[in-house]
């Protein structure tokens, strides 16, 4: 063993010590963690990795494990895994904050729009605006939760395939706690119902999810292919979706009479508390998601456009920013950053590109195969880390794979859109999309939502979101399996 790797070695178990012992985990379970780390990076130094691969492999599974144990809050564990990544040298401060060549780093973008539209829900809350919207929602269905859990989910689709799946369940999730509290019944069935068609319906199209974003800038995909080719397979699966959740928590969620009776005499009239700041957010959300719609000719990022809407209503808003501020999710924003840091030493380390190399590896060249390993590995992989750098190290991928199968091609994008090439983005943008569902930390939708349920006193556990998530990905999988081989591999 290297200096450097016993000095990391040191270091990294000094602090899990630390970690397990201010958080009261057994010690027995904090030498399990030990002695299977160790093991791990000895069995993955002899597989010829390199000591930072190694390394990074080990910490990011550690981070992982103690994320699924929830003993330690997953913001101080990924937090605390970034820090030992910086410490030791595994990324660089400027990479990690900045990104460098294949390292995306931070990714600003997404945590300006994340705080940015948690500040614009959160002063447009103050309207009655949801209050109004649970009200209204109860008495459409007559207080059914099942229906509800329908209603919501069907609308949560269709404005996450307009929309991005973020701000999508920024809005609808208030909406379900309010309804479901009324009921007095817990809202969590409908949140993580409400998190899986967000991240169906965004993966429709091109806008809907920032895989699917970086996928058609990188092949030169327009939006219609995507409506073409993803639309179809999401279509069904919302479908099926929608139909499970009749079939299986129909016979779960019962409500009395009485509960539906009360819910049902509400008046949403009264619901509204301040009407003048309520057209102000009107116009403020429009502008916002008129910007979402045409921020790629304005030549802005979404969390510009974000940052702009969350600007102005604070201004049009009488009332100071402290509360706005204060009710912003910040223990889900600094869990994205120490994610976005581990990753992206993943990605320094080679981590990533050699999973994907082995993709491309174990198929031989054959297409059918090919596909179908890049959509199933692109779905396991995307529910485990980060897809935006997974996405982005896979695009390179393909790209130099394409360019190995047609050489004579006179452009990157001529060889990017070879019959044989095709295949692969599509497999891609659909694991990518559909993985998110695999577990709690696959998307950032599942993460906003968990931060938003806890909130309110209704947490979301990591094995309780898996249980809805695996056979909901699953099924999911063998769609676009399906449709895939009718379009392409028949």
């Amino acid at each position: 063993m290297t200096a450097w790797e016993s000095s990391a070695a040191i270091l990294t178990a000094a602090l899990v010590a630390l970690a397990l012992k201010r958080f009261r985990v057994p010690s027995g379970l904090g030498v399990v963690f030990g002695a299977a780390a160790l093991v791990v990076y000895v069995a993955l130094r002899l597989t010829c990795m390199t000591p930072s691969q190694a390394a990074t492999t080990v910490i990011f599974l550690l981070a992982y494990g103690l994320i699924a144990s929830e003993r330690i809050h997953k913001t101080t564990v990924a937090l605390g895994g970034a820090a030992v990544m910086l410490l030791t040298g595994l990324i660089e401060q400027h990479e990690a904050l900045h990104g460098a060549g294949e390292i995306e780093g931070v990714d600003w973008n997404t945590i300006f729009l994340l705080i940015s539209m948690m500040i614009i829900v959160n002063i447009t809350r103050h309207t009655g605006v949801f209050h109004w919207l649970a009200i209204k929602a109860a008495k459409v269905v007559r207080g059914e939760p099942v229906s509800i859990i329908i209603v919501m989910c069907a609308i949560t689709a269709v404005l996450s395939a307009l929309l991005d799946n973020v701000t999508t369940v920024l809005l609808i999730a208030p909406v379900a706690i309010l309804v479901f509290d009324a009921l007095k019944v817990s809202p969590v069935p409908c949140l993580i119902c409400v998190v899986l068609a967000s991240n169906i319906g965004g993966t429709a199209t091109l806008i809907g999810d920032p895989p699917n974003i970086m996928i058609a800038s990188s092949a030169g995909i327009p939006f219609t292919d995507f409506l073409r080719y993803d639309g179809p397979p999401v279509l069904a699966l919302m479908i099926i979706m929608l139909i499970g959740i009749r079939l299986v928590l129909g016979r779960r969620i019962q409500v009395p009479a009485e509960r539906k009776a009360s819910v049902l005499t509400l008046d949403e009239s009264k619901a509204i508390t301040d009407i003048k700041l309520l057209r102000r957010a009107l116009v403020v959300i429009s502008l916002t998601l008129l910007g979402f719609f045409l921020h790629s000719l304005l030549g802005l990022e979404p969390g510009t456009v974000a940052l702009g809407g969350a600007a102005l209503l604070l201004l049009l808003h009488h009332g100071g920013p402290e509360e706005a501020l204060h009710q912003v999710e910040w223990s889900t924003i600094f869990f994205f950053i120490g994610l976005f840091i581990m990753v992206g030493a993943l990605v320094k380390a080679g981590v990533v590109a050699m999973l994907g190399q082995a993709i491309l590896t174990l198929t031989s060249g054959n297409l059918a195969a090919m596909t179908l390993l890049v959509l199933w590995f692109s779905a396991v992989a995307s529910g485990i880390v980060d897809n935006i750098p997974f996405v982005a190290t896979m695009a390179a991928l393909i790209h130099s794979l394409a360019r190995g199968l047609h050489p004579e091609a006179g452009s990157v994008l001529e060889a990017a859109h070879a019959p044989d090439v095709l295949p692969l983005w599509w497999a891609l943008s659909l694991g990518a999309c559909l993985g998110g569902n695999f577990t709690l930390v696959g998307a950032s939708a599942n993460v906003v939502v968990a931060g938003l349920a806890a909130r309110s006193g209704h947490e979301i556990s990591f094995v309780r979101f898996m249980k809805y998530g695996v056979p909901v990905t699953l099924v999911a999988l063998v769609v676009c399996t399906l449709w895939l081989w009718l379009c392409f591999l028949r």
